[in-house]
């Protein structure tokens, strides 16, 4: 690596170290919540906790993981990426820690319902691991040019996501031979050791690190921009999440996601419950099936990064979402068992294209704030996991059984409207390319 101009100062690291930390940082932070939902379960009956109580339980992670995405991922845009990864990772381990104290010591004879603000309290400590998504997507647009960056975050995205599938398969196995307490203490020693391996091996875009060690700004850019880096912040946190928020194809983002990352998060949640309840399968099958939806879907997105590069994000996108939508048109018309497998596949693969393409055209389109652009959509676009199930349950309650499948047509209205969002961004695109 070359000395920087001017300064004397030298940044370590290259792109791919950077995407390898990133990767890395994120895959450890969504696998540590992987065991929170069994905990939720496993406690109901202990607790005597009701149904509210325990959606409360369930989504306390979720809920944090998504709206601190915001604001770390625009604090990239001040500091880089590697603080923000280092505290979500702090916190995430108060809140492991917290869980295996009180359940090594009250569970199960001792865990009353006054436990129960405890448990909600760590498990929103623990949600701060998924946070690091929007984190990473920032730091590994920062490492890299815009013509590589649909490969480089549909890799660091596709890796990082196959965590929950990876570790839901690990999950029963480990319940049973350790038991809870002693499974949250082998997660928190996985997230202590990763953490400390993130804090080794993450790096910083060469303008942070420049910035960090006492560069002046215009100075540091230019160095940055003779060792390849394209992509600038315009200002600080705020000035990061004000920007994105003023550009308003951020919104048309935010709703794509909403779509496509929020409807996977609501199917790893919807689909052990659609084949139990609509197909009769056993436990087990539907946990695998699951599973093999979430692992589709996420290495998917590692090809879909790299065909954005290629023929661009909204030509990818727009591919995605056609199959995203013919794969929830048979899963709302067919009643086989085996159409049906096929057809969460389908829906597993336009999902992780269109997840790809969405970043893509986040550094695209919101090139002055990469890190508010990004946290805006992927803090609101997961809330689609959580909006999602229950207007498909709605569905099931009016329908009976049969609405399992006719839920579906949530989905097919969702890809309606994000092809519609694609192809004014793709339109508003062609126009500025004519006129440059």
């Amino acid at each position: 690596m070359k000395d920087e101009p001017h300064s004397g100062f030298r940044a370590t690291g290259t792109p791919i170290q950077g995407l390898a930390g990133a990767t890395l940082g994120f895959f450890i932070g969504f696998a540590a919540v992987s065991l929170f939902g069994p905990t939720a379960k496993s406690l109901k009956g202990i607790m005597g906790l009701g149904p509210l109580e325990v959606g409360f339980l369930v989504a306390a992670p979720s809920l944090s993981g998504s709206l601190l995405r915001i604001p770390f991922s625009a604090w990239v845009d001040t500091t880089g990426g590697k603080k923000p990864f280092l505290v979500l990772f702090l916190l995430s381990i108060v809140g492991m820690s917290g869980l295996f104290l009180t359940l090594h010591s009250c569970y199960p004879e001792r865990m009353t319902h006054s436990f129960y603000p405890l448990i909600l309290f760590l498990g929103v400590l623990c949600g701060c691991g998924i946070a690091t998504f929007s984190v990473g997507i920032s730091q590994v647009a920062y490492w890299y040019p815009k013509a590589r960056q649909g490969t480089a975050l549909g890799t660091y995205a596709g890796i990082g996501n196959l965590a929950p599938g990876i570790f839901t398969l690990l999950l029963p196995v480990a319940l049973v031979t350790m038991g809870l307490a002693r499974s949250y203490l082998a997660w928190l020693a996985f997230l202590v050791g990763g953490t400390v391996v993130y804090a080794i091996i993450g790096r910083n875009a060469w303008y942070f690190q420049m910035i960090g060690g006492g560069v002046p700004v215009q100075e540091a850019k230019a160095a940055a921009s003779l060792q390849g880096q394209e992509i600038f912040p315009a200002g600080n946190l705020v000035d990061s999440l004000i920007l994105s928020a003023r550009n308003w194809k951020t919104w048309a983002l935010v709703a794509i996601y909403f779509t496509t990352f929020g409807g996977f998060i609501a199917m790893t949640a919807w689909l052990p419950v659609y084949w139990t309840s609509f197909h009769s399968a056993p436990p087990i099958l539907a946990g695998m099936l699951a599973g093999v939806y979430s692992i589709t879907t996420s290495l998917v997105r590692v090809g879909g990064g790299y065909l954005s590069d290629r023929i661009g994000g909204e030509t990818t996108g727009m591919l995605a979402l056609v199959i995203l939508l013919a794969g929830a048109i048979l899963m709302t018309l067919s009643g086989n068992f085996n159409v049906s497998v096929a057809a969460e596949i389908l829906m597993g693969i336009g999902m992780g294209a269109a997840n790809a393409a969405v970043f893509k055209l986040v550094a695209q389109e919101i090139p002055e704030a990469v890190g508010g652009g990004a946290g805006w959509v992927g803090g609101l676009g997961a809330f689609g996991g959580f909006a999602i199930p229950p207007l498909m349950g709605i569905i099931v309650q009016i329908q009976g059984a049969g609405g399992y499948a006719t839920g579906f047509v949530v989905f097919i209205c969702l890809a309606v409207i994000s092809l519609f969002l694609v192809e004014v961004l793709r339109r508003k695109r062609a126009r500025v390319l004519a006129s440059a």
